[in-house]
């Protein structure tokens, strides 16, 4: 095929390239004048398109009727003629390699491959099924009402490209309404289908392969099918280089572009030069980009691109067809010519109409949503378009009879292309307004509701914030907040029956609710995922993964995705890691240790010394290999009858070269010969080698036993086995492959799951612009904190099966995060003129480079020392006496995953500082030492919970009040701690302890803070009552205790004068644990008692 393809870039002696239309000029035709009717097409259709901004195919129609009239005046003006000739001389296959690759290209980009690859075989279906109604019913049409007399190859080539449908325009009308992009990701997947296999049916026809006599139906079907194998082989490969291109970091915008443009071009060529399928090639192309596969906000710029290249192909691809038919002869239009042409376009819909009847059990089984509307919506997508237009002069060029008017074919194609552009688009919008398929459901527009309230509290906050500002003393303020309110209207067919007043009142059910925000839940979550990649924070791999998993869960109906739903879409390491056991138990070991057990034995410690040399083991091996040659001469039968005594003699040499490493072997270990599976099987190995000496011998005392002479050739091709030791040396290159893999799924799965965590908490903080209603808004954050929970044990998990993969990980993006910060502080220095152009140029490729050297980062790195470990510990950093404090007044403990460092109701038996690692706090709601009757609007059953990682302190606050911990503690991952066994004594910090009805006075000189960590007191001035934990404001200054208990941590102020390294730390300690804990049981407050509280205050919580 690729012979066939070179003809029409390089034409051979003797024949003529064919015209479109119209014979060869007899005069000299004046350059230039061709490309200004270019440029004059392109800028008309630019203001049409901008006139008819909602009407392209009015555009397209406006120009194909210019075309026309061009072309009966070259028909009728040779200066015209000069003019269109570059035009009609053009091969039509060179305009289909001119403008179809852009377009397909385009096409495919915007399919998404995830939602195509879950109902790729009903596309399939549906394009094979359409291909067949086409061929049978259209052809039969063509033949029985066409008076052209059109033969057989033709009418044939006449319905196939009819029967293409247009990946572009067939969904443009669906795009518009808000239509599921899962119904036009079917069309147009469908719409790929049938338009590769009917360019691979024209290559085939191209080509001279049926005219060869001896080719078959089977070499036919063998072709199609390594064409389109090739192709995809062909896509997928410079997909790859085009990704590689459009992720480096170093190229600029402008580029990328170009590069992506020129290898889209690129593809299409080599797919075709090489007989393959370039259409296919690009569509594989498309298919494997997605939003990952582009530097972040470079997609938009190709796609804008690609939308202004598309645009203006077929404004001159229909332009200039609409001259090739004005060029030909006006006698073949007829009236029987319009006729035809209506027959043909209800056939069209007619045969798609039935290819839907015919699939649609098959749709219905396989989505849930798909019923009798939207197959009446997809009948209507059977639009054609530019690619039916570009194939349609070669059915003149192939066809076996030459018509007198080839034109028709490419008229009846345009008529057909702009028919069902117009009615078909038109039918299908109408249609799906009709039968109330982009009507917003009541539970979405509730959630746009929502989130329209939100947007207008923002705008308000503004306008209050931005009247305290001097500058704007003089604004007309109700002006500007009866400009900027928002009203959301619902459109007339986003709804039925629904007034817009009685949406907050109509009672929908709590699983229809859940429903919609499971939905949405899952566009944050992906939404969550690709913000992770663009940050540098979630690998591209993993990110896909997560997306791919996620759109994979949205069809199941209440289905939420889970962290073991993500592992079973990706998890293939514990065949692995069976794997890697195997070939570790195989692998060969030596015992140097007998060489104690010998004594003074001068043989045995020479043999063994022999033995566990590596000469020795060496020498095996060189054996073996010498064995090749003579094992090749035996197994071929010419070469083992010339050299019968010589390779007997080779194996008695090589069998007694056996025997005697067995018996080194067997002098040194003894009885711990066969431990090893190695050891055996040589000594097997052996054995079968001097049984087949024997077998040999023999035979030549009794020659005539046919018995003893098929046992002796089944023994001699036996012989192979002496090459399997040659396993023992691949056994640890295999395991260190295995170990490879192993660790690459393990920090695969690691960030899989600590990007799921994360976008857990990014979804938690948006659900209740989702949902109004608090059952559903509870329900939604329950499911999202217990799949949040799993995840973080999933973690735990995962460090404990790997703890150096993970910590290489969390290194590697604790660097990306710290550069990817650098560089956006100096992208705000660049962009406010402290930097200079070419000096921020240069400083951002430092950056860069630093951000491409992390792809070469070690995949593990052995966890470091607690030394190290208390260094990196942000309040312990530069604090090197306390440092030596901790060290020796404290012991390191170990904790694995699932231990537990204290349980809830239990004394304690020490304070623990994490020095790494993560642990996670369960407790019931906490009491504070608060007396019941004090606490009775404080009644909740609810747990809390809270993770404790590197620097945090467990287990403070009971060793302070020497009561029970209020919590248990759970390791979530390995965990390295200091415990103290005894409390702390603190020189700027004490505690007093304040029984019922006894007083205090408060020194606000002597006491720099009084916090209430235990029971509640009373001003006794303002009689103003403080709940534990609480700071006492600076304007208390005596206090009554109002539980049976009450304590109260003073904290002394610091005299700077002295050196106060060890004190201040020591101070700095205590306030730590306490707010720690204060913010750690402040969150159950804030969330159930928002009331109770005059300051407000917000825990973070990072994860690992």
């Amino acid at each position: 095929m690729s012979n066939t393809n070179s003809s029409f870039w390089v034409h051979k002696e003797g024949h003529k390239p064919e015209l479109l239309c119209g014979s060869s000029a007899s005069y000299t035709v004046v350059n230039g004048h061709f490309i200004m009717l270019v440029c004059s097409t392109i800028i008309l259709g630019g203001f049409l398109k901008t006139l008819l901004k909602n009407s392209e195919v009015t555009v397209l129609m406006i120009l194909s009727l210019l075309g026309f009239v061009i072309g009966q005046l070259a028909h009728n003006s040779i200066e015209v003629h000069k003019i269109v000739y570059p035009l009609l001389k053009t091969p039509s296959y060179s305009l289909y390699c001119y403008f179809s690759p852009m377009i397909i290209f385009m096409a495919a980009l915007d399919v998404d491959f995830c939602i195509l690859k879950n109902v790729f075989w009903q596309v399939l279906l549906i394009g094979l099924v359409s291909l067949l109604m086409t061929f049978i019913i259209l052809g039969y049409v063509v033949l029985k009402f066409n008076k052209d007399l059109w033969d057989l190859q033709s009418s044939i080539l006449f319905s196939m490209i009819v029967g293409m449908t247009d990946p572009v325009h067939s969904v443009n009308s669906l795009k518009t309404i808000g239509i599921s992009k899962t119904y036009t990701d079917i069309i147009r997947g469908e719409s790929m289908i049938i338009c590769g296999f009917t360019s691979i049916c024209f290559g085939v026809f191209r080509s001279d392969f049926l005219h060869i006599s001896m080719f078959t139906e089977f070499r036919v079907i063998l072709g199609l099918c390594l064409d389109i194998l090739g192709s995809i082989i062909c896509g997928y490969s410079c997909s790859r280089i085009i990704q590689f291109i459009l992720t480096d970091l170093f190229s600029n915008t402008l580029t990328s572009i170009i590069l992506c443009i020129s290898m889209v071009y690129m593809t299409f060529y080599i797919g075709e030069s090489f007989g393959m399928s370039g259409m296919i090639a690009l569509v594989t192309v498309g298919l494997n980009f997605d939003s990952l596969s582009f530097k972040p906000r470079i997609e938009v710029t190709i796609t804008k691109f690609l939308i202004m290249f598309s645009s203006v192909y077929q404004q001159l691809i229909y332009t200039f067809f609409g001259i090739v038919i004005g060029c030909g002869e006006t006698k073949y239009l007829r009236f029987h010519t319009v006729v035809f042409m209506l027959i043909l376009f209800a056939t069209v819909n007619f045969v798609r109409l039935l290819t839907i009847v015919l699939v649609s059990p098959l749709l219905t089984h396989a989505n849930y949503e798909y019923n009798w509307r939207w197959g009446i919506v997809i009948a209507w997508s059977g639009i054609k378009g530019i690619f039916s237009l570009l194939l349609a002069p070669d059915i003149h060029n192939l066809a076996d009879q030459k018509v007198e008017s080839p034109q028709l074919f490419i008229l009846y194609v345009q008529g057909i292309s702009l028919m069902t552009m117009g009615i078909n688009s038109y039918m299908m919008a109408h249609s799906a307004r009709t039968l109330g398929l982009c009507a917003t459901s009541l539970p979405r527009q509730m959630a746009i509701q929502n989130a329209i309230k939100h947007i207008q509290e923002i705008i308000q906050n503004t306008i209050t914030l931005f009247k305290t500002e001097k500058v704007l003393t003089n604004v007309n303020w109700t002006l500007v907040e009866e400009k900027t309110k928002i009203e959301y209207i619902i459109p007339s067919d986003a709804y039925n029956n629904v007034s817009h007043d009685d949406i907050e009142e109509e009672s929908l059910t709590e699983e229809v609710l859940i429903e919609e925000a499971r939905l949405h839940v899952a566009i944050i979550q992906m939404s969550s995922f690709e913000k992770q990649c663009n940050d540098g924070i979630l690998s591209v791999e993993a990110a896909r993964i997560l997306i791919s998993a996620t759109k994979s869960f949205c069809p199941i109906q209440g289905k939420f995705m889970s962290i073991y739903d993500v592992s079973t879409y990706v998890r293939a390491r514990s065949w692995l890691i069976k794997f890697k056991n195997m070939l570790t138990s195989l692998e060969y070991h030596k015992d140097k240790a007998l060489f104690i057990l010998y004594g003074d034995n001068k043989f045995l410690l020479f043999v063994c010394h022999v033995v566990f040399s590596e000469e020795f083991e060496y020498a095996g091996h060189i054996i073996t290999v010498m064995y090749i040659y003579p094992m090749i001469m035996h197994l071929w039968p010419m070469a083992r009858e010339l050299n019968v005594s010589g390779l007997i003699s080779v194996n008695n040499y090589f069998v007694f070269l056996y025997i005697f490493q067995a018996a080194m072997k067997i002098i040194s270990l003894k009885r711990k010969y066969f431990h090893q599976y190695w050891n055996t099987l040589e000594f097997l190995i052996m054995l079968v080698g001097i049984i087949d000496i024997f077998c040999i011998y023999f035979v030549k005392l009794r020659p005539d036993n046919f018995a003893l002479i098929q046992m002796t050739v089944i023994l001699g091709y036996f012989r192979i086995i002496r090459f399997i030791p040659f396993i023992k040396l691949i056994i640890p290159l295999l395991i260190n492959i295995v170990d490879v893999q192993i660790k690459k799924r393990l920090r695969l799965m690691y960030s899989i799951t600590k990007g799921y965590v994360k976008s857990q908490e990014d979804t938690k903080l948006l659900i209740k612009q989702i949902s109004s209603r608090e059952s559903v808004y509870q329900k939604l954050y329950e499911i999202l904190e217990t799949n949040k929970r799993d995840a973080v044990k999933e973690l735990g998990l995962i460090e404990h099966e790997g703890r150096d993969v993970v910590i290489a990980l969390k290194t590697r993006q604790a660097i990306r995060r710290v550069i990817a910060k650098a560089l956006k502080n100096l992208t705000f220095l660049w962009s406010r003129g402290i930097i200079d152009k070419h000096e921020g140029i240069e400083m951002n490729k430092v950056f860069l480079a630093k951000i491409k050297a992390l792809n070469n980062f070690p995949m593990a790195i052995p966890p470091p020392t607690p030394d190290k470990y208390l260094h990196n510990i942000v309040w312990l950093e530069n604090k090197d006496v306390l440092i030596e404090f901790f060290k020796e007044r404290a012991k390191l403990a170990y904790f694995d995953y699932g231990d537990v460092i204290c349980r809830e109701g239990e004394m304690p038996q020490g304070i623990y500082l994490i020095i790494s690692g993560m642990a996670i706090l369960h407790s019931s709601p906490p009491t504070f030492g608060i007396d019941s009757s004090l606490r009775s609007e404080r009644g909740s059953k609810s747990m809390f919970t809270e993770y404790c990682t590197s620097g945090d302190i467990i287990g403070e606050l009971s060793c302070l009040l020497k009561r029970e911990t209020e919590y248990t503690a759970i390791c979530e991952t390995i965990l390295q701690d200091l415990e103290f066994q005894k409390c702390v004594t603190f020189n700027l910090a004490y505690v007093e302890t304040l029984s019922s009805y006894n007083e205090m006075t408060i020194d606000n000189v002597t006491m720099k803070f009084v916090i209430i960590v235990y029971g509640s007191v009373i001003d006794t001035k303002t009689e103003v009552p403080y709940l534990a934990p609480c700071i006492l404001p600076k304007t208390c200054e005596q206090i009554q205790g109002t539980s049976d208990l009450s304590k109260l941590l003073v904290v002394q102020p610091s005299d700077p004068a002295k050196n106060t390294d060890d004190p201040k730390v020591m101070v700095s300690t205590g306030l730590r644990m306490s707010q720690r804990e204060y913010n750690w049981k402040r969150k159950y407050e804030e969330r159930n008692f928002p009331l109770s509280w005059n300051r407000s205050q917000t825990t973070r919580i990072q994860l690992p």
